[in-house]
């Protein structure tokens, strides 16, 4: 029964597992959104068919829901590392590349995408440097999965699982299999993910935006903005609220029913 069930699960999340139980969530499009929101969203947000992208969205696993994080340079986090192998090489990771258990990569539950981060072993102080590809480890304590080539550079592969520390170096902005330290230096300090909009409002006629602005012009803490816009060879005057500082933090303000019919906008 406990067999049957683990294999069910690992069906479901459809990533990757390691002899020491850890699991590598590939999210799945699924949720549909009204056209109007697709037409506002950054296309890396959402698919042309009206599904948000996988590596952007909110996901759930074994009831807990994970969502993407802002981090800036200079970041770090302690917990337990550890790695995925040749059962996962070739394989599908969360972002859509395959899994390469040769390159510098790992699997993290909730930093961006093509976040670069150095990870240093805790009990020998041996270091190396990976690109965030994939989503996991999903247990207690563990905060990323290795490739095997990060794994056996610091000596993960040989326990299976030890302690580490990550610092954020930068976001690359490639799947290339080497990372660019140089284009690294010169890139931005802070995540992509970094701009949260709510929007509050929708008008054809720029004088009912303009008074929405000035009557939500700070809000709660946050300050709305105009957005002059085009949807169905219309013009439209779009009114958000912005200075979120992550999704998550955009939905609690969503949930707590200040504006019907209120989504998020990321840029």
């Amino acid at each position: 029964m406990i067999k049957a069930l683990l294999a069910l699960l690992i069906i479901l999340f459809g990533g990757c597992t390691t002899n020491s139980g850890s699991y590598s969530y590939q999210p799945k499009p699924s949720q549909k959104y009204p056209s109007e929101q697709l037409a506002m969203a950054p296309s890396n947000v959402y698919k042309k068919n009206g599904e948000l992208h996988a590596t952007m969205r909110p996901y759930t696993v074994f009831g807990k829901e994970y969502y993407p994080t802002v981090v800036r340079v200079g970041d770090s986090f302690s917990g337990r590392a550890s790695w995925y192998g040749p059962d996962f090489h070739g394989k599908s990771t969360s972002n859509g590349e395959a899994y390469d258990m040769y390159a510098m990569t790992a699997a993290h539950k909730t930093l961006p995408m093509n976040t670069v981060v150095r990870v240093t072993n805790s009990e020998n102080g041996s270091q190396t440097v990976v690109r965030i590809n994939d989503r996991g480890p999903f247990v207690e304590s563990r905060i990323i999965d290795l490739s095997y080539a990060a794994a056996e550079k610091i000596g993960v592969n040989k326990k299976g699982t030890a302690p580490v520390t990550l610092e954020v170096l930068g976001f690359e902005p490639t799947s290339a299999r080497t990372i660019d330290m140089g284009r690294l230096a010169k890139g931005p300090q802070q995540s992509v993910l970094n701009a949260f909009f709510v929007q509050i409002g929708s008008y054809e006629r720029f004088e009912g935006a303009m008074s929405t602005k000035q009557k939500y012009a700070s809000y709660n803490g946050y300050s709305a903005i105009i957005k002059d816009t085009e949807y169905n060879n219309k013009r439209l005057f779009r009114v958000w609220l912005g200075g979120f500082k992550s999704e998550a933090e955009a939905r609690d303000f969503i949930s707590r029913g200040y504006f019907q019919g209120s989504f998020i906008i990321r840029e």
